[in-house]
């Protein structure tokens, strides 16, 4: 009995247990994911983790080939390439299409499972685009009539998007945030945007907290512009004079594009109470804070005050890089212990300037988390500089964290999951929506909270010692040190972006390609547009490959077509045509570079080739030149080499030409004419140089051989009457 009951009462936990894990499957969206961001998240980072191990791959070619040599690495791509095989076979079952993925012939095998997955694609692709009409809220059949200037703002609900679902929580839902039809920033701003190929210069003009004085600007101006000789150099000659006026003028110039805050951030002491172990001062709740919106100028200059009797804040930017060439910044957050502020950049471009007072100040921390593009848009935009600065990223790599992003740390320190649905979100729009204004905020209110932590542990990892927290204090320092320098065309500007793309271009695609991006940058430049916006780059590789003949090739090659690419679809059609007229070479090396090497780096270079390729063997014995096969129009087929041509390259070749005769006329009567009777001639066959009919006699061979010499360049001739072919002896003689 008791047996039984313990049995019972087992069969019945299990049956428990059995129970919460199903209601725990049916709560989740997928097994092992809560909810669709999670989901999302996951697949992302894989996505990210097999298209970073894919750049690593040999690729085809020489390259390839070279690895398929070895067995085991071929057994490799062939198994990796059955499991694919298995997955996508899986997949396309999944979703109801055929799936013989596994097909081995050789003959249609290949084709047949390209042909599979067009079709799943589009299956798979139609179902998605039917899901999300569906979550955005949208009847294809039934669509209601609304006026054109009337937008309801989309609020999505749906299953998958659900937060919070278990009982007792209120369900919430994403609202999608849309940024159409926003007017361009640029157009209110007081200074001009400087998209010239020139040098960055400074924007700053007064200098607070400074040790070492700003040069001045007329100064500037008048050595580089009205140049005049001085009092003491009236007794020295006109050469040294002269030379010691550019000098000078070097000086001011080097003064005009360095570092404002170099003096001040190289003679920079770290204050004693920073170093040593701090007591972590908890945040405040999110919703018992303050939080200012910032706008005006009287806002502005409240807030400078306010930030110069502070010990330290922290600070963080949202920047807009897809409409603007060199990028802008749209807001500044600012922290204290006690309060949030988030200043409007684009209102108040030109005048925040006044926040140097604060920036520059010694006495006070600024708390920045990977501050090296902060740094460079703060010169850039708004002539703002950094001194003593602390970056949580570079303490977070000093700790040898797991991770060292804003996200990691405050789950790590502050138990709180940021939300990155508005990190790529456009943030021009105006007014902000409170969801992007608590996301703005959450960036700062906890920084301060985490830079007390990291010091904490920074001092016990070093056992109370603080060189590793020294450490941190100097790479941040050397992160203010950045200086931001503007993106400069080149003619070899496209280099870089082309090795980026690990293409190999003949002459022709090269040309169009180094073209195409000259064309890109100088519109960008004059239309204020990146040039992500203006030809992104992967339709550019496209064109550049394709090479279209006529203009709606060029609109093929994109998708969606961009609206500047659409405009100015003649100039790049004119473009690609002076492309296709440069002639089509093979990517060789110049000849200066050949020039350059001794004759032992030639010769260990033929030798490589030679393993490379056997039939380069007899070239590099030779010492003769390569000859490199030139890359043919696609459709061209090589012409095969006659047997004439074929013989006369097994020959050896003579190194100086026989002597020219002078002309004899021939002499038909030393003519052996009874070739033509098929009676075989007396005459000795043997080879003489001096007889002129030597093209009408035939080399003797051994007895049983066959002999080759010509057999496909005459024709043969027959003896009148019957003729015994069957026999070898009767065949008829030449």
């Amino acid at each position: 009995m008791d047996s039984s009951k313990s049995k019972d009462s087992t069969n019945s936990g299990l049956q428990e247990t059995n129970s919460d894990i199903n209601d725990e499957e049916k709560n989740d969206l997928c097994p092992g994911f809560k909810d669709a961001d999670a989901f999302v998240k996951y697949g992302l980072g894989a996505v990210l983790s097999a298209t970073k191990a894919s750049a690593g791959l040999p690729q085809t070619g020489d390259e390839y080939d070279f690895y398929r040599s070895f067995p085991g690495f071929q057994e490799f791509c062939e198994s990796q390439g059955d499991k694919l095989l298995h997955c996508m076979s899986q997949i396309m079952q999944h979703h109801g299409c055929r799936s013989r993925m596994r097909d081995r012939n050789k003959l249609t095998g290949l084709e047949e499972r390209f042909d599979l997955v067009v079709d799943s694609n589009d299956v798979i692709l139609e179902r998605v685009g039917i899901l999300l009409d569906e979550a955005d809220g949208v009847n294809r059949n039934q669509q209601p009539v609304m006026p054109a200037e009337f937008q309801p703002p989309k609020i999505v609900v749906s299953s998958w998007n659900r937060m919070g679902s278990s009982s007792g929580s209120r369900s919430e839902t994403f609202r999608l945030l849309q940024a159409k039809n926003i007017a361009r920033p640029q157009m209110k701003f007081k200074e001009k945007v400087d998209n010239s190929n020139t040098p960055f210069i400074p924007k700053i003009f007064i200098k607070p907290n400074a040790v070492k004085p700003l040069p001045s600007c007329k100064l500037l101006l008048t050595l580089m512009f009205f140049p005049s000789v001085r009092p003491e150099d009236l007794d020295v000659p006109a050469a040294l004079a002269d030379f010691i006026h550019q000098q000078r003028t070097q000086e001011h110039v080097e003064d005009m594009f360095a570092h404002p805050y170099q003096y001040e951030l190289d003679h920079l002491t770290i204050q004693e109470s920073v170093l040593s172990k701090p007591e972590p001062q908890m945040y405040k709740p999110l919703t018992e804070t303050k939080c200012s919106f910032i706008d005006t100028l009287d806002d502005l200059v409240a807030l400078n005050e306010k930030l110069c009797k502070l010990s330290e804040f922290a600070v963080d930017l949202e920047h807009h890089s897809y409409r603007s060439f060199l990028g802008l910044t749209c807001l500044i957050q600012i922290s204290s212990r006690e309060e949030d502020f988030i200043i409007d950049a684009i209102e108040l471009r030109s005048e925040l300037y006044i926040l140097n007072e604060a920036f520059t100040d010694p006495a006070i921390v600024k708390v920045f988390h990977g501050a090296d593009s902060d740094i460079e848009w703060l010169q850039r935009d708004f002539g703002l500089y950094v001194v003593n600065l602390f970056d949580t990223h570079q303490a977070s790599r000093a700790l040898n964290l797991a991770r060292h992003s804003l996200d990691q740390l405050l789950k790590h320190f502050c138990n709180v999951n940021s939300e990155k649905r508005y990190q790529l979100a456009d943030w021009r729009i105006r007014p902000l929506p409170d969801e992007m204004v608590q996301y703005a905020r959450m960036d700062t209110h906890y920084l301060l909270y985490i830079y007390d932590c990291v010091r904490v542990q920074l001092l016990d990892f070093n056992h109370g010692q603080p060189g590793l927290l020294q450490s941190v204090w100097n790479k941040s320092k050397d992160i203010s040190l950045k200086k931001y320098t503007k993106p400069i065309f080149t003619e070899e500007s496209y280099l870089e972006l082309q090795r980026k793309q690990k293409r190999s271009f003949n002459t022709q695609q090269l040309t169009a390609f180094r073209l195409l991006f000259a064309w890109r940058d100088k519109l960008a430049r004059q239309e204020d547009e990146s040039t992500g916006f203006t030809l992104p780059t992967h339709m550019m590789n496209k064109i550049s490959e394709e090479l279209p003949k006529e203009p709606q090739g060029i609109i093929a090659c994109c998708n969606p077509v961009p609206p500047l690419v659409r405009q100015q679809v003649n100039e790049l059609h004119l473009l690609v045509q002076q492309a296709r007229e440069m002639p089509l070479l093979k990517e060789l090396e110049t000849q200066n570079d050949h020039e350059s090497l001794s004759v032992a780096q030639m010769k260990a270079r033929r030798i490589i080739e030679c393993f490379e390729n056997p039939f380069r063997m007899e070239s590099a014995k030779g010492g003769g030149k390569k000859r490199e096969r030139v890359a043919s129009e696609v459709g061209e087929s090589t012409p095969k080499p006659s047997k004439k041509q074929m013989k006369s390259a097994e020959k050896p070749q003579k190194t100086e030409p026989p002597p020219k005769d002078s002309f004899k006329p021939f002499d038909y009567s030393q003519s052996d004419l009874k070739v033509f009777a098929g009676t075989k001639s007396k005459d000795n066959t043997q080879f003489d140089p001096n007889r002129q009919a030597q093209g009408f006699k035939k080399k003797k061979t051994a007895r049983g051989q066959k002999s080759n010499s010509g057999a496909g360049n005459r024709s043969m001739s027959y003896m009148a009457g019957k003729s015994d072919r069957g026999f070898r002896h009767n065949w008829p003689k030449r």
